[in-house]
C-alpha cells in the first residue's frame, strides 16, 4: 500500500485564498493606494506642524497617521474575511471585517477626544497660542487636495466591490478631507490675526474624528448583535420567497447582516401531502431566487405543512413506529400494515394515507369493508383524524 503525503503547504494557501478573488485584489489594491498617500501626508503635516507651529496641522497629520493604522488593520481584514469557510468557522470570517470596523471606530473617538482635550486645555493657556508659519496653509491645502481625490477613488472601488468596511474606510477618507478644509481655515485665520483660530481647527478636527469613530463603533457593534436588515430589504426578499410556485404562505421570516452581506432564515408552508422530495425542491427553488435577487451570502429554508404558531403542536403525539402498532391494533391485525403507509402529523393529529396493491385488492366489498374499519376508526381513536385508501397499481 503506497503511503500518501499530504501537502500542507497546499491546504494553508487554501484556507487563505480569498472567497471573492475580485473583491480582495481591488480591495487591497485601493488599501495600499491609501497606505501610501496617508503615509506621506502623516510625516509632512506633524513635521510642518511642529516646525510652523501649527497644532491643527499637527493634529491632521495625526488623523493622518490614524488612517495608515487604520489601513493596515483594514488589509489584514481583507485578507482574513475573506477567506472560505472551515469546521471553525462554517459562515465563514466575514466578521473579521465588522471586527475591524468595530476597533477602528473606538480607536479614532479616543484620537478624536484626545486632540479636543488638548485644544482646549492650551485655549486656557493665552501664552501658548502662536502665530503660525505661513508655509503651513500650503501644506494644509496638499492635504486637502490628496485627501478628497482618495475619498472619490476609494468611494468608486468599495461601491464596484460593495464592501461595507471599504465605504466606511472611503467616507473616513472625506472626514479626513473635511478635517483638512477646517485646518486651512484655521491657519488662514491665524495668519490674518486670530491666532486662536488655528487652536479652534485642532479642536473641530477633534471633534470630527471622535463622531466619525463613534459612527463607525456602534454601526459595527449593531451587526455584532446580530441586527437584521432594514425593513424594504426585508420585504423584498419576502416577496421573493412568496413568488416561488408551490410556497403558500411564510412566516419567522429572520435576518442578521454579515458584513457587506446578510443571513437569510425562513419558513415556508407548503401543500402537507406532498412529498418529502418536492417539499425540498420547493425550498431550494424559494432559496436559489432568494440568493439571485438579493445581496445575502446564504438562505436557510424550512419546509412547515403547517403554520405552526397557529396550530397545535405535534410533538406530544407518538412516532411512525408506536402508531403503526396501534393502527394494527384497531385494524384487527397486520395485513393491512405491510402497505404503503403515509402519515401527516398536522394540527395536533394524525391524517393516514394507505395506498393498497390493486391486484392483492381487487373485491369491491373488501374495500368497502376496510374503508368501514377505517371509517369508525378515525370518529373515537385519540389520534386518528382521518384514514385515506387509495388502490395503487403496483406495491412499493
Amino acid at each position: 500500500m503506497k503511503n500518501h503525503k499530504i501537502d500542507t503547504t497546499q491546504i494553508k494557501s487554501a484556507a487563505f485564498e480569498p472567497a471573492n478573488p475580485e473583491r480582495f485584489a481591488a480591495a487591497k489594491k485601493s488599501t495600499w493606494v491609501s497606505i501610501f498617500i496617508n503615509l506621506a501626508l502623516s510625516v509632512l503635516q506633524i513635521v510642518a506642524g511642529y516646525l510652523g507651529r501649527s497644532q491643527s496641522l499637527m493634529a491632521d497629520g495625526l488623523h493622518s497617521l490614524s488612517d495608515l493604522l487604520a489601513d493596515i488593520m483594514v488589509l489584514f481584514a481583507n485578507r482574513h474575511g475573506n477567506r472560505h469557510a472551515d469546521a471553525d468557522h462554517p459562515y465563514g470570517h466575514a466578521r473579521i471585517e465588522t471586527a475591524a470596523t468595530l476597533i477602528l471606530g473606538v480607536a479614532l473617538a479616543g484620537l478624536g477626544v484626545a486632540l479636543l482635550i488638548a485644544a482646549g486645555m492650551r485655549l486656557q493657556l493665552p501664552a501658548q497660542v502662536q502665530a503660525v508659519h505661513p508655509f503651513t496653509i500650503w501644506i494644509a491645502l496638499i492635504a486637502l487636495v490628496a485627501k478628497e481625490g482618495m475619498f472619490r477613488y476609494m468611494l468608486a472601488v468599495a461601491k464596484r466591490v460593495r464592501s461595507q468596511m471599504l465605504i466606511a474606510n472611503a467616507w473616513h477618507a472625506r472626514s479626513d478631507a473635511a478635517s483638512s478644509l477646517v485646518v486651512v481655515i484655521g491657519i488662514g485665520g491665524n495668519l490674518l490675526g486670530y491666532t486662536f483660530l488655528d487652536l479652534i481647527a485642532a479642536a473641530v478636527v477633534g471633534v470630527m474624528i471622535a463622531h466619525m469613530g463613534g459612527k463607525f463603533a456602534l454601526e459595527a457593534l449593531a451587526e455584532l448583535i446580530d441586527t437584521g436588515l432594514s425593513a424594504e430589504e426585508v420585504e423584498g426578499i419576502r416577496a421573493s420567497l412568496l413568488a416561488t410556485k408551490g410556497v403558500r404562505s411564510l412566516h419567522e421570516l429572520r435576518t442578521r447582516k454579515m458584513a457587506d452581506s446578510a443571513l437569510v432564515d425562513a419558513h415556508i408552508i407548503v401543500d402537507p401531502k406532498i412529498s418529502v422530495s418536492e417539499g425540498h425542491f420547493i425550498a431550494e427553488t424559494a432559496r436559489q431566487a432568494v440568493l439571485r435577487q438579493h445581496h445575502v451570502m446564504d438562505v436557510m429554508v424550512h419546509i412547515d405543512p403547517e403554520d405552526d404558531m397557529q396550530a397545535r403542536p405535534n410533538v406530544h403525539l407518538p412516532n411512525r413506529e408506536i402508531l403503526l402498532k396501534h393502527l394494527a391494533g384497531r385494524l384487527g391485525g397486520d395485513s393491512l400494515l405491510n402497505n404503503r403507509i403515509m402519515l401527516h402529523y398536522l394540527d395536533g393529529k394524525i391524517d393516514a394515507d394507505i395506498f393498497l396493491d390493486s391486484i392483492i385488492y381487487s373485491d369491491p366489498s373488501e374495500i368497502e369493508a376496510v374503508q368501514q374499519l377505517c371509517r369508525q376508526i378515525t370518529k373515537d381513536d385519540r389520534y386518528f383524524r382521518s384514514i385515506q385508501l387509495h388502490l395503487s397499481c403496483a406495491q412499493e
